[in-house]
């Protein structure tokens, strides 16, 4: 994350939308206009005869326990109750017999909109039990890749554009919902493909009544058998044309991109297969030079001279250059955040000012963000999104808050303060000669009603750099009582292994969220279900340790799990990858003796029942383990062969958090320091190989170093050969394949010219074409980008890669030095179904193995083969880098040889 201070066209999110009826039940969008209750349906274990709702409506207390009692439905065996919520628009449940017995779903409080919800079995839904007559079920023929239906139940409110998903299974060429209509005997609704078409039938709502409708180019068939009970089926060319906005209060852009023609979904598969490049978008390679922006540092930084615009990557050039990713052997791409950015200096895309909004910067006509996700995944590439829940720009959060900051168009400030257009928004598109954008949504002369900024306008004595008077209220600021304390935290960061680093501001650029307060949960939890719903297969997570870990826990996480689980079942929705950013920039296993700010600390579960306040919760929790310690944390054995076994995992106290492996990068000046390190931490983890494991990034170097690592080409090398080998997932920051400005300082904000930083551009490397014919390898490349590609570090990791690929227990294998002698040696091993893959591994040095299965072994680097009678194998190895993997060759099972061809490394 950077801590620096600092529509040609707006394409929204919903773009790709494929949500479940789940989402609304769960998180309802802020301007939801829902009626204030929900009827909530409970079936119960058989033994139940009695049912209590225990519940809090969001931002209100909870009922005295056991809670309120349910009525028998007359549908057999569920129980009903209406609640009522006031103001709020979701509600936490949880449910017993009144007797004692509870349902609190594994820890974690159900947690509903308006409207219906049903609980059964720990599935939220939101049909009620039994079904219903008063029931709408609609067809619609559709050419569109996702279709939504915005209605209205008869006298009452739109739900919020553009609508639900129509998700139902039909046939091709239709969209199917089924719709409850309450007391109302018909609706009124129109339909959109999420990105901006909209077929509103020529501006008149359709209307619609109960029972089962077709419709099909502006023709309503009411009382209509299903269309997909005919055969053949309908074309799916058969579609609407597109018309402009709704007669309902939606207006949806009308320059929208095409949709895709399938559901966006994510590739799955175990993420422990994958290995990862990590990319800045804005400084890896320019494919539309039109939405390069310099921003208002672009002379000041000295990126100007350099003809060096801090917005110069772009997702073109990302598409662009899949396949030179794939050709170094990866699976998997981290990019950092997408959302539309509001700051002096946010190409990193850390300062978030409208969530739901991909950035334009970044985003070209034919190269969206979803046509990111769906060119990758088309090439075998996992996306995984970089996002921030912990804080929003230092401008706030658009659709959350937005602070108004004092301004004047005098003769000092005029320059800076845009002359007020009524109804124009920021867009950062739009940059005048000085590189600023409009803000004239941000400030004013008077101070704004219910403002509490104290002495709003007054000069405050001192001069800026230029020497201009200086304003009280004039900038963000966490104690100027500039943001509502419910919304945002109102203190700067004290104590870093305190309990204020996780409810105080850290940065002045970075405006921290309030994230114990229910509204600033569904605004970001509304926003990151979105991407899921693009299709995105991961998300790296910002800042996770400055939030508290029960938040997470008790929110966050299930509410994502929820939503994939909703999307694509509880089995894939485990593959999606999510790896937090708990920075721990020490060498040893805790953080300074402080568990709450230790990475490991944040993958597993709360192991006991805090307040129902989530502030409260969050002190409670701070202080239980806080005084528990570091001895009293729990311990795990997943990462571990039990002898040379490999054992079932127990991940039933796992919070759903990866983690980066801070205490590996933070040791990673050599890499037997890395390996001793990590293999000290492993036990407090709750599966290590899990991990994302590598040596620098965009923020430090190993140690805490400003610097992009520079231990030279050999040393490179061996840190490649461990990640690539041992457990975790290996991860590299772009250009460190070719040494890309090492020793050069990561970041220094617009104080120096990002060309001299470990942020530089890496786009002169690319230029030219390649092809990959499979991962890690070249099916043809011209120009630098195959100079790039001819290097002795490339041909490296493109080796590693291909072995890793080809051994299941290099990918997701525990490991053991238990009968190991030797420096990096370990044995790993992987056991799932039919696959049983064994492998000796030691980095750089020789080694032996006792007490190992007898059979043949062949080294996936030499070929080599050595067959055990005693129980024991000896390895002959001296070169810094160098490798050898002996895999037991079993029935079944056979090793796969020599992997790739010799290398300067591996050979």
């Amino acid at each position: 994350m950077s801590e620096n201070p600092h529509p040609r066209y707006r394409r929204r999110l919903l773009a790709a939308l494929a949500a479940v009826p789940l989402l609304l039940v769960l998180f309802p969008p802020l301007a939801a206009l829902a009626a204030n209750s929900v009827t909530v349906y409970y079936q119960p274990a058989t033994s139940w005869t009695a049912v209590n709702v225990h519940y809090a409506p969001a931002g209100s207390s909870w009922t005295t326990a056991p809670g309120v009692a349910m009525t028998a439905d007359g549908c057999a065996g569920w129980f009903r109750k209406e609640i009522s919520l006031g103001d709020a628009t979701g509600v936490r449940l949880t449910f017993n017999n009144g007797s004692g017995t509870w349902d609190n779903n594994a820890g974690n409080n159900y947690l509903a909109g308006t409207g219906v919800v049903t609980v059964a079995g720990g599935t939220v839904g939101s049909a009620v039990p039994c079904g219903t007559t008063n029931t709408a079920k609609i067809y619609y023929r559709t050419g569109w890749g996702t279709t939504y239906l915005h209605w209205a139940p008869a006298g009452g409110s739109w739900t919020t554009g553009p609508g639900v998903v129509m998700n139902e299974t039909a046939c091709t060429g239709w969209a199917l919902k089924t719709v409850s209509l309450g007391s109302a005997s018909a609706l009124q609704a129109t339909f959109t493909n999420g990105s901006g078409a909209w077929d509103n039938n020529s501006g008149q709502n359709y209307r619609v009544g109960a029972g089962v409708t077709a419709v099909s180019g502006g023709v309503v068939t009411g009382n209509a058998a299903s269309p997909c009970a005919a055969s053949p089926s309908p074309s799916a060319s058969a579609s609407v044309s597109p018309s402009a906005s709704p007669s309902a209060s939606v207006s949806p852009s009308t320059s929208a991109s095409p949709s895709p023609t399938t559901p966006a979904t994510m590739l799955g598969g175990d993420p422990r297969k994958d290995s990862i490049y990590f990319v800045l978008t804005a400084r890896f390679y320019d494919g539309d030079g039109s939405n390069n922006r310099g921003g208002s540092q672009h002379t000041k930084s000295g990126n100007a001279a350099n003809n060096d615009p801090m917005f110069r990557g772009d997702f073109k050039g990302l598409v662009d250059k899949l396949d030179y990713i794939k050709a170094l052997g990866f699976s998997a791409v981290w990019i950092t955040p997408v959302v539309l950015n509001r700051s002096d200096y946010d190409y990193h895309g850390y300062h978030g000012w409208d969530f739901y909004e991909v950035d334009p910067r970044l985003e070209s006509d034919g190269a969206s963000y979803q046509d990111l996700i769906d060119t990758a995944h088309a090439k075998g590439l996992k996306i995984y999104q970089d996002v921030v829940f912990n804080h929003s720009s230092r401008w706030g959060a658009k659709g959350l808050f937005t602070p108004t900051v004092y301004g004047v168009r005098d003769s000092q400030w005029s320059w800076y303060y845009s002359e007020k257009v009524a109804g124009k928004e920021y867009n950062p598109l739009e940059e005048n000669a000085t590189g600023n954008t409009y803000n004239g949504d941000l400030w004013s002369s008077t101070a704004p009603a219910g403002s509490t900024c104290p002495n709003f306008g007054l000069p405050t004595g001192a001069k800026s750099s230029e020497g201009y008077a200086l304003y009280n209220c004039q900038w963000p600021s966490p104690t100027a009582k500039m943001f509502p304390s419910d919304l945002y935290h109102q203190c700067w960061i004290g104590n870093w292994e305190g309990e204020d680093a996780r409810s105080c501001w850290l940065h002045e650029d970075l405006a921290d969220f309030n994230t114990e307060n229910a509204t600033v949960q569904n605004y970001l939890i509304g926003a990151y279900t979105k991407y899921i719903d693009m299709g995105v297969d991961g998300f790296r997570v910002d800042t996770a340790v400055h939030i508290p870990r029960v938040t997470w826990n008790r929110t966050f996480l299930p509410a994502l799990q929820a939503h994939l689980t909703a999307k694509y079942g509880a089995a894939k929705a485990k593959d999606f990858y999510i790896f937090g950013e708990v920075a721990a920039f020490v060498n040893d296993k805790w953080n300074r003796g402080s568990v709450n700010h230790s990475a490991q600390f944040y993958t597993w579960k709360e192991r006991k029942e805090y307040a129902t306040d989530d502030v409260t919760a969050a002190i409670e929790q701070f202080n239980y383990e806080n005084n528990l310690g570091t001895g009293g944390q729990p311990t795990s054995t997943n990462a571990f062969l039990s002898g040379n076994t490999y054992h079932a995992p127990d991940h039933s106290r796992f919070s759903g958090m990866n983690i980066i492996d801070m205490r590996m990068h933070m040791n990673f000046g050599d890499a037997p320091n890395a390996f001793s390190n990590g293999k000290d931490s492993d036990d407090s983890v709750n599966d290590a190989t899990y991990n994302t494991v590598y040596v620098d990034s965009h923020d430090y170097g190993p140690n805490k170093s400003s610097t992009r690592y520079a231990g030279g080409t050999d040393a490179w090398a061996e840190n490649m050969t461990l990640m690539w080998t041992f457990r975790g997932i290996p991860t590299l920051y772009y250009g460190s394949e070719i040494e890309f400005k090492a020793g050069q300082k990561i970041d220094c904000g617009p104080s120096c010219p990002l060309e001299t930083t470990g942020r530089a551009y890496y786009g002169t490397h690319l230029a030219g074409t390649v092809t990959a014919s499979d991962f890690g390898v070249v099916g043809s490349a011209s120009g630098a980008v195959a100079t790039t590609l001819s290097q002795p570090l490339v041909k490296h990791l493109q080796r590693l890669n291909q072995i890793r690929r080809a051994v299941p227990a290099l990918q997701m294998g525990q490991y053991s030095t238990e009968g190991v002698s030797g420096g990096m040696a370990y044995k790993r091993r992987y056991t799932s179904g039919s696959v049983d893959s064994f492998a000796l591994i030691t980095v750089s040095g020789g080694a032996t193995f006792s007490g190992i299965p007898n059979g043949t072994y062949v080294d996936a680097v030499t070929g080599d083969t050595k067959t055990v009678t005693n129980g024991s194998l000896t390895i002959n190895l001296n070169q810094k880098g160098n490798l050898r993997v002996y895999v037991l060759s079993q029935s079944g099972n056979p090793a796969p040889g020599k992997v790739g061809a010799d290398t300067t490394y591996l050979q």
